[in-house]
């Protein structure tokens, strides 16, 4: 019996030659968009839980039941969509820190700086869809990755230097003085200690932040600062050793 040549060559796979129709290049057009958003939410959940190494190709496209192709597809590799990702948490962090320096347009460096610590609290707090982005922050900062350089000048740099201008005004010193970096380390970490967390709630040191309760809003956020100032000014420097 004589083989089709057909058969003998394998499945067929059939391409049309007609061009397409603005309608089915508009749906195609869509589905491709729901794919990559698709890609790039099962992409926040499994990097933010596991990080950037942890995590295949393959689980994200099952995760987003995608094409195991779609990835290279629409982001040239696994970096290219972590960087996607990363990006978009760039963007909250840059968009908190506008806030937060508008709200202290035109008021003083102290007051400017409880607007500053109340719009990033109350943001934190607020995060919703974005509670994911800070686990996948810290897990860059634990395990870095090529993509580092852009949150580090994107998104941290603009809020630390902002922060540092202000605490350098309330102590008359400089930017880039350690008692000005230390005070503004201190704020960032205090204000991140509002976020839940298993340990701090079973040690009972979860805090919600009131006006009742906070610094924040209880007093102005530089008397601290201006104890470390006069602190700073009456112990005398240690005269080094020849």
């Amino acid at each position: 019996m004589k083989r089709s040549v057909t058969a003998a060559a394998g499945p067929q796979f059939h391409v049309s030659r007609r061009p397409a129709s603005g309608s089915s290049a508009g749906s195609a057009t869509r589905v491709d968009r729901e794919t990559r958003e698709r890609l790039i939410a099962a992409a926040e959940r499994l990097f933010a839980d596991r990080g950037f190494r942890k995590v295949t190709v393959r689980e994200i496209c099952r995760e987003a039941r995608a094409n195991v192709a779609a990835v290279n597809y629409h982001f040239g590799d696994k970096l290219g969509l972590y960087r996607e990702v990363l990006q978009a948490a760039i963007d909250v962090m840059r968009a908190t820190t506008e806030a937060a320096r508008a709200a202290g347009a035109g008021h003083s460096a102290d007051e400017r700086l409880r607007r500053y610590i109340t719009t990033y609290v109350c943001r934190l707090l607020a995060s919703g869809d974005h509670a994911w982005l800070h686990r996948l922050i810290t897990r860059e900062m634990n395990d870095p990755t090529p993509a580092l350089d852009a949150l580090v000048e994107q998104g941290v740099r603009p809020r630390i230097e902002y922060l540092s201008g202000l605490v350098a005004e309330i102590l008359n010193a400089a930017p880039s003085d350690q008692c000005v970096l230390r005070c503004v380390a201190s704020i960032q970490a205090q204000s991140i200690a509002y976020l839940p967390n298993p340990i701090a709630s079973r040690l009972g040191l979860a805090f919600k932040p009131s006006r009742a309760t906070s610094p924040t809003f209880r007093s102005p956020a530089c008397t601290r600062f201006g104890g470390q100032r006069e602190s700073r000014r009456l112990v005398p420097r240690r005269r080094e050793r020849v």
